[in-house]
């Protein structure tokens, strides 16, 4: 008897129900709606939150599902947010260079008015001339494109290079990093167009939305976010159920035997990883407006592994690990880093959360790796098992 997608997936209408509820709870008790439970500056954590799940979520698919374990993931996810990001450095800078120029006696020309704008945005890398990547920074749609096509685009010739040469286990997790290293590296030159260390900032301040609070504009973030995160889980759920999740599982169990079974391995792996570079570029072209800010620390080969560690505590292998490893230490993150956890004076010395908390996260990935190997997910699952 065949059985329905959601009845081999029970766990897909849980999330979107969950996140359902939870979307709606949020933007009630905001500041938006008069009643000011929830401040403006934790929506936008929530809603960063969120989209650190998504990229968890895609993660999870290509290491947990896949066995491909991807050190490089975070970069497609500052790609999306640095094609986001120039659009709305261009628009607002724009927005302002008219309005200044506007006040002179002559009007200004298309050339003194793309002059000006170039010297607003580079003049804090001594340049004011627009390198050729922001060829179409002035123009939404296509900028959004490039959140799409630039990290498929490189996550296809890296996959295909990769894939092709069967580099597999900790040396295509040694190239991921690579190539991640490679773009930060090249992102810190005030040479690179984007800003070099600088980065790009004012990212909260949306174009045409000027009148607009940022009460309200946190909230449509957040909703945006949550609508990306249930329709990527939706998505990943369906991919790794069904032929096509057993396949790609196989590949992560025993690679060499789907192979001889006539399947070919290097199609899906390809596949998954393209996927999973575009969901992790939608998802950071959601996060940085929230975030307000870019630079190429956030590229780093440190944020990847940090993502692995991630959907580690959550229980790689199931999506709602991936979700819940995610939201929980990036909450508890902000948390511990945002003043909300006591200092704890010892008398000799004084343990601050600012300074301990990568500590912390350290020890809880060893001991969840040593006691508790299938993450917090799997605890889920006993205790269903222990319910039924």
């Amino acid at each position: 008897m065949h059985r329905s997608f959601f009845a081999q997936n029970p766990s897909v209408l849980w999330v979107i129900a969950t996140l359902a509820v939870f979307t709606v709870a949020v933007t009630l008790l905001s500041e938006v709606t008069g009643v000011d439970v929830i401040s403006t500056s934790f929506v936008k954590t929530l809603g960063k939150t969120l989209c650190l799940c998504l990229i968890a979520i895609a993660m999870d698919v290509v290491w947990g599902y896949c066995g491909i374990l991807s050190l490089g993931h975070f970069a497609f996810f500052g790609i999306g947010g640095y094609a986001i990001g120039m659009w709305l450095m261009y628009a607002r800078t724009e927005v302002i260079v008219i309005e200044s120029l506007a006040k002179q006696p002559i009007p200004a020309t298309p050339s003194e008015i793309s002059d000006a704008i170039g010297n607003q945005i580079f003049g804090v890398v001594g340049s004011s001339n627009f390198p050729w990547i922001w060829a179409f920074a002035d123009s939404l749609i296509l900028q959004l494109l490039m959140v799409i096509l630039v990290p498929s685009l490189l996550a296809l010739v890296f996959g295909w290079l990769a894939f092709r040469s069967r580099v597999t286990g900790v040396y295509l997790s040694i190239l991921t990093q690579a190539m991640t290293l490679a773009l930060a590296l090249y992102l810190f030159q005030n040479d690179s167009g984007l800003r070099g260390n600088n980065g790009l900032s004012g990212l909260q301040n949306v174009p045409g939305y000027g009148n607009v609070s940022q009460a309200t504009i946190s909230i449509l973030f957040f909703v945006a976010s949550a609508i990306a995160l249930g329709a990527g889980y939706l998505l990943f759920a369906w991919i790794v159920s069904g032929k096509m999740g057993s396949v790609v599982k196989g590949i992560r169990d025993n690679e060499a035997r789907v192979r001889f079974l006539g399947y070919h391995v290097e199609s899906y792996k390809l596949f998954i990883f393209t996927v999973t570079a575009i969901v992790a570029g939608i998802a950071g072209a959601l996060y940085y407006p929230q975030a307000g800010i870019i630079n190429p620390g956030e590229v780093a080969p440190i944020a990847s592994i940090y993502l692995a560690v991630w959907v580690a505590i959550g229980g790689r292998g199931r999506l709602y690990g991936a979700v819940i490893g995610a939201a929980f230490v990036s909450l508890l993150s902000s948390w511990f880093t945002g003043g909300g956890a006591p200092n704890i004076n010892l008398g000799f010395y004084v343990i601050q959360w600012t300074d301990w908390w990568l500590v912390l996260l350290g020890l809880s990935f060893v001991a969840i790796t040593l006691f508790f190997p299938k993450g917090i997910g799997g605890l889920f699952d006993l205790l269903v098992r222990k319910q039924s």
